[in-house]
């Protein structure tokens, strides 16, 4: 299948619809990633339907300082991968095109949790990308929309302002795709050296070991529970073997600490060590928050949570989550 490169907000309108569009937002240099996100919404779209990626490096989400000038544009290499993962159409508009009146005196405000984490970082960010995500929304004018849960906070604020502003549109958030070694990939993954690309694996490495201080810490209270309550029990269990095993298992889970602050303390655990490496790994944040609007959860939390990290390696910085299951057994990876 050949993809149509498109430029204009006018072809793109020009084309005949049949069944649902379904649009994948990306500022470029695409990767497996974004295949996955392009795969998934070919499916959401299905044979009669329509998937649109959208290739724009949107200025207004660039700090001072940061690598507006340097992010890689390869559109050539982008048009290719889109084709192949299912792409319908590759729009890939001018800074003009998308603010025709020069930088936006009109924009959306992320709010509160816009400030928080990702946005005290990198103040005015989710500004930009909410500015930008409701144009090309406007101008693609998809039925549903396609995100990666690996920018976890922008995918909350994107629903937030969908809800919020009566978009009518559906949006769907894609779970993150690692490489073999756990990183997540990311388009600045190729500003790394090889000696960086070593510290870098210390956010995942964060993230799996507070997941499986979780998973133990549920596990081992589900094990609690099975202890027996009366001494004639315990002396039956005795006999295989077993009153040990659970007089253990209630013994860590009612004795160690447990619920956020531990999973949180496993992840720092593997981050402190990393600041001691060559290169070392400059932290900018670790949290565990609540995904409704990113603000800490505590010890009595119950529900879905995300623990995230972000930190620099080098002139690199990177960031990276994973959704945790607070009150059940288990975590989601």
């Amino acid at each position: 299948m050949t993809a149509a490169l498109l430029s204009t907000a006018e072809e793109l309108h020009a084309r005949v619809r049949h069944g649902r569009r379904a649009v994948v937002m990306t500022m470029g240099a695409l990767h497996e990633g974004h295949a996955t996100l392009i795969r998934t919404a070919r499916e959401l779209a299905g044979p009669g339907g329509e998937v649109v990626v959208t290739v724009f490096v949107n200025p207004l989400q660039f700090g001072a300082g940061e690598d507006l000038d340097r992010y890689p544009r390869t559109l050539e290499a982008d048009l290719k991968l889109a084709e192949q993962a299912g792409a319908d159409v590759v729009f890939a508009p001018s800074v003009d095109e998308v603010y025709p009146g020069g930088e936006p005196q009109v924009r959306v405000s992320a709010g509160p949790m816009g400030a928080r984490l990702e946005g005290a970082s990198r103040p005015g960010h989710f500004d930009g990308v909410l500015t930008v995500v409701a144009k090309l929304l406007h101008l693609s004018r998809p039925d549903v929309a396609l995100f990666g849960q690996k920018d976890a906070q922008q995918l909350a604020l994107i629903r937030r302002m969908v809800r919020d502003l009566n978009f009518g549109i559906e949006i769907v958030g894609v779970p993150t795709v690692r490489e073999e070694d756990g990183l997540a990939l990311s388009s600045r993954n190729r500003y790394l050296s090889p000696d960086e690309r070593r510290t870098a694996l210390a956010l995942s490495r964060a993230l799996f070991a507070g997941r499986d201080r979780h998973a133990a810490q549920e596990a081992l209270r589900a094990r609690a529970r099975e202890v027996p309550s009366t001494r004639a029990r315990a002396e039956a269990l005795s006999a295989i073997g077993e009153s040990r095993a659970a007089a253990d298992a209630h013994a860590v889970a009612t004795a160690a600490p447990g619920g956020p602050a531990a999973v949180r303390a496993a992840a720092r655990q593997v981050l402190d060590e990393a600041v001691r490496l060559d290169p070392p790994l400059q932290l900018d944040y670790l949290a565990l928050v609540d995904p409704s609007d990113f603000t800490e959860i505590g010890d009595g939390f119950t529900g879905e949570a995300v623990l995230a990290v972000a930190a620099r390696v080098g002139t690199t910085r990177l960031i990276d989550n994973l959704p945790l299951t607070f009150g059940s057994l288990g975590a989601a990876s």
